[in-house]
């Protein structure tokens, strides 16, 4: 399989260590190319611990990981150059306050591109108004509502135009609102820019309905993996039991609460 044939994310056998622990292992799971992947599981079962495989923060204790064919590498310009294919929707936004909403949406462009300043411009323009923020160009931080901060941050995620984009936990702290908004967003741009994302998230009915695919990660592991329909009507009793949100199940509270970050 040549790269350009290459699924958007291929993982096998892999192994995540952290502090001399395992968080995760034996995880096998392939990305289709303009797909919408929620990964979905319990806080601290080490979904946001497999998104920091995907960005070269955390090499593999064992298997293999690629992005668009290509092994995720460890040297620190080769892994610079792959960072700008993949953009990242961070929890708390990670947007600079002492920046207006365009110059934050601007920093990835003045990093890492040689582009004319009135280049520049014109392309935060266009990113602001794919998120329904043109006309706030010029606002703080500070002077943005939560769901208005987490738009700015995905068009700053987007400001490169990277073919894969990561969101790690997008709905956190967001009103119901503000969540259909945003979750309505990933996908008009993952199918308007021909995009492939991946979900991780612990809001399992507001992510699911935009899904092409749905896995689920607890105890270690990957404890399912099929379409959101398939996952819906699963039996499997540690599914179920996240799935509805009992306290009693094969998923230890107590084994959640000593886990890495979700």
């Amino acid at each position: 399989m040549t790269p350009a044939d290459a699924p958007a994310v291929h993982l096998s056998g892999l192994r995540l260590d952290r502090g001399g622990r395992t968080i995760l292992r034996g995880i096998d799971l392939t990305v289709p190319r303009g797909s919408i992947t929620a990964v979905l599981g319990p806080s601290g079962s080490g979904k946001s611990t497999l998104l920091a495989a995907l960005t070269g923060e955390l090499p593999p204790a064992a298997g293999t990981v690629e992005v668009f064919g290509q092994p995720v590498p460890h040297g620190s310009r080769a892994l610079l150059e792959m960072r700008k294919g993949i953009g990242v929707l961070l929890q708390g936004n990670g947007l600079l306050t002492d920046l207006t909403t365009a110059e934050n949406v601007a920093l990835p462009l003045r990093t890492h591109t040689k582009l004319p300043e009135a280049l520049i411009r014109r392309l935060v323009d266009l990113k602001l108004n794919a998120v329904g923020l043109r006309a706030a160009a010029d606002a703080y931080p500070r002077e943005l509502s939560g769901g208005m901060a987490r738009r700015v941050a995905l068009a700053r995620a987007l400001a490169l135009d990277p073919p894969l984009m990561l969101y790690d936990e997008p709905l956190t702290g967001l009103d119901p609102i503000a969540s259909g908004v945003i979750m309505s967003l990933i996908q008009r741009l993952n199918d308007t820019l021909g995009l492939t994302s991946i979900i991780v998230s612990h809001h399992v009915h507001e992510t699911l309905p935009i899904a092409d695919q749905a896995v689920v990660i607890a105890n270690g592991g990957l404890v399912f993996s099929g379409t959101s329909a398939e996952l819906d009507a699963t039996s499997d009793p540690l599914v179920r039991q996240f799935l509805r949100g009992e306290p009693d199940g094969p998923i230890a509270f107590d084994t959640v609460k000593r886990g890495e970050a979700a």
